[in-house]
Parts: structure tokens; sequence; C-alpha cells
């Protein structure tokens, strides 16, 4: 049996190593499941690289994120989706109070329409997608999540994406989106979504936040797929 009190003191580590400010941003910039290194994650939260890497140690000590040694180089990412579903929750936590007319303003007002979260479609097309894939009969409740039909299948191939095989991490689930209180597709099936989106230049990154632009293409090719 755990013992309690060694449960409340991992929970307690674990909130202070997110609750930091300077680390909360870092987290913040590798939500999107982008693996970064140390200078380009000092700049985005505001501080020294010798600064940046104290707090990345703590991070990689936590579990939160995951280091990758390539040739000389170090790069950082989130360590799993169950630490970027955490921080999703977390942040749904955060704003539920927050006033409505915040939505309507930059930089929050493109991050509620479509950003990326841990890889899939987040935001209000992020929900569209998954109720467009539900209703239509492309998903089906299953044992751990989502199914992908027959007629998911054949809707893939529609648009041209390879149905990802069916092993390792949860091939299709709920997650709680966080501007808009209900839910996106998350998983396996989610990810080559993304993918294959932005590949098709329907959607495109942006250089300095988790927000994904609606391109030209995508408002002929993707909306009328929601």
């Amino acid at each position: 049996m755990t013992n309690p009190s060694f449960v409340e003191l991992r929970f307690a580590r674990i909130a202070a190593a997110i609750g930091d400010p300077t680390r909360a941003r870092m987290l913040g910039a590798l939500l999107d499941g982008a693996s970064l290194p140390a200078g380009e994650i000092a700049q985005v939260a505001g501080i020294s690289p010798s600064t940046a890497s104290g707090h990345l140690a703590r991070l990689v000590d936590e579990g939160l994120v995951a280091v990758q040694l390539q040739g000389r180089h170090r790069y950082y990412r989130v360590s799993d989706g169950d630490v970027a579903h955490a921080l999703e929750a977390l942040s749904l936590v955060a704003e539920r109070t927050s006033a409505a007319d915040k939505w309507q303003r930059e930089p929050y007002r493109s991050l509620k329409y479509a950003r990326s979260c841990y890889r899939h479609l987040a935001g209000e097309l992020g929900v569209r997608l998954m109720q467009s894939l539900v209703e239509r009969e492309r998903l089906a409740a299953g044992r751990d999540g989502f199914d992908l039909t027959h007629a998911g299948r054949n809707w893939l191939e529609e648009i041209g994406l390879e149905a990802p095989p069916v092993r390792g991490e949860r091939y299709a689930f709920a997650c709680l989106d966080w501007s808009e209180r209900r839910h996106h597709l998350a998983g396996r099936l989610a990810t080559a979504l993304l993918g294959h989106f932005v590949e098709r230049r329907w959607l495109a990154r942006t250089s300095d936040s988790r927000a994904l632009k609606l391109t030209p293409q995508g408002s002929r090719a993707l909306l009328p797929l929601l």
C-alpha cells in the first residue's frame, strides 16, 4: 500500500515545479509537443541560458520534461501525453473565471480558434473536428476511448491519409479543451490528422505561439470536412 504522505509529497513537488512562473512559461512553450533547444526555451521564457539550464534540470528531474541528445545539442520536450493533458487541465481551471471578452483579444482569440496541444488540434476547430467524426460515425466508442470505424477509414483514404497503426500510444480519446470547455480529439489518430492538415497547408504553424492559422487552402478544403 502506498504511503499517503509520500503521495502528498510527490504531488507538492510536482505542483511546485509547475507553479514557478518561469517554469510555467517553459512548459507552455513545449506544450505543442515540439522539441526545442535550451537557448530557444530561454528566449521564450525571457531568461538567460544559464538560468534556463537550472529550471530545465528541475523539470527533467520531476519527469515533466524529457531531454534528447543530438550531437552536442540537447533538445527538450514535454515528457509524454499525460503531462500535456495535465497542463491542459490546469489551464482549464486557471481560465474558468476569466472575463468572456478576453477571448476576443489577441493572442487569446487566435489560440481559441485553433492551436496545437501536444501534437493534436485543439481550440474551436479541434472541437468541431471531434464532433464531426463522432456524429458522422467515423469514430465509435471503444474500450480505451474511440475506435476508427469502416466509415472513418474510408474518410481518411478520401483525404489522402493512411490510417495510423493501433499500437503504443492511445489511439483516439477525448481531451477537455481549456478554451472551449468541450472535448477535442487526442491520441495517435489526432496527431496524424494535425500532421496531415499542416502538410497539406490547410493549417500553418506560427513562430511565436501554439496558435494555428487557417490558410486559404484550409478554408476551401478543411472547413467543409468539419
